[in-house]
């Protein structure tokens, strides 16, 4: 029988070449693998991640490489090879068979007078003011909430990103940013100033990016790790329907239940 260590050394394995369809074969010998560190979702474990920077990369190859497990931060791209540990697990909305439940069409007609600007990401003291609010109150942290590191985490791209900024008369509620590409939007980080809290602007700006990629016609919204046992990320399983990505590289649908199966 196979334990944890074995699987994880059977998917890197498997994966140390992305096929992309319009890129062709990838080989990743160029990947860096971290020294472990505690995690920063299940405390008491241990975590590490392989990565590479690029100052440039395609979006379309960037959505083959989430669908490898890999996500982005600044210019650094990077999945997690914990050696026993699978708890990070790729998770993203199927936009087509997505629904507005009851809740969701509360939270919308709750900010209909908020007002959303779309466009390339744009770095202010203003929202750099949010930022840091949102890291105390929301996070209980001032870690990396310097000028600089606010820049380099969200503000530094390699690819195609656009920045949701949300505002209710003209006060800054929100920013999201994400990633497009003719495949995917993928969330790379929602902040908010807490004292809107009430309208539940991390839901708000997830549902509105989800209705984006349905008028874009863009097939899957991703919202990066899933961890079942970490309570801040609770509130991403339940955009459902969604599915998961497999240690084996395939996308397993998640029923109304919250019970994988194949596809």
């Amino acid at each position: 029988m196979s334990g944890p260590d074995t699987q994880m050394e059977s998917m890197k394995t498997k994966t140390r070449v992305i096929v992309s369809p319009l890129f062709g074969v990838i080989p990743l010998d160029f990947l860096i693998t971290g020294e472990p560190h505690p995690c920063p979702y299940l405390p008491g474990r241990e975590a590490r991640e392989e990565a590479f920077r690029a100052d440039e990369f395609p979006s379309e190859l960037y959505h083959d490489f989430m669908d490898h497990g890999f996500r982005r931060s600044g210019p650094y791209f990077y999945r997690p090879v914990c050696r026993s540990c699978r708890a990070c697990r790729s998770i993203r909305v199927p936009v087509t068979r997505f629904r507005l439940k009851k809740s969701y069409r509360r939270i919308l007609k709750n900010n209909q007078d908020v007002r959303i600007r779309i466009g390339a990401p744009k770095m202010t003291e203003e929202k750099h003011r949010v930022y840091v609010n949102y890291l105390t109150c929301q996070h209980n942290t001032i870690d990396n909430s310097s000028l600089e590191d606010f820049h380099r985490f969200l503000y530094c791209t390699a690819v195609n990103t656009l920045e949701f900024e949300y505002r209710l008369k003209g006060r800054l509620m929100a920013v999201g940013i994400l990633d497009l590409c003719s495949r995917s939007l993928s969330s790379v980080y929602t902040y908010f100033d807490p004292e809107f809290s009430s309208r539940s602007p991390g839901s708000f700006s997830a549902i509105k990016e989800i209705l984006y990629c349905r008028d874009k016609a863009v097939a899957h919204y991703y919202l990066g790790y899933y961890v079942a046992d970490c309570p801040a990320m609770n509130y991403k399983a339940r955009f459902k329907p969604h599915e998961f990505l497999d240690p084996d590289g395939t996308w397993i649908p998640n029923d109304a239940k919250g019970r994988t199966r194949p596809t």
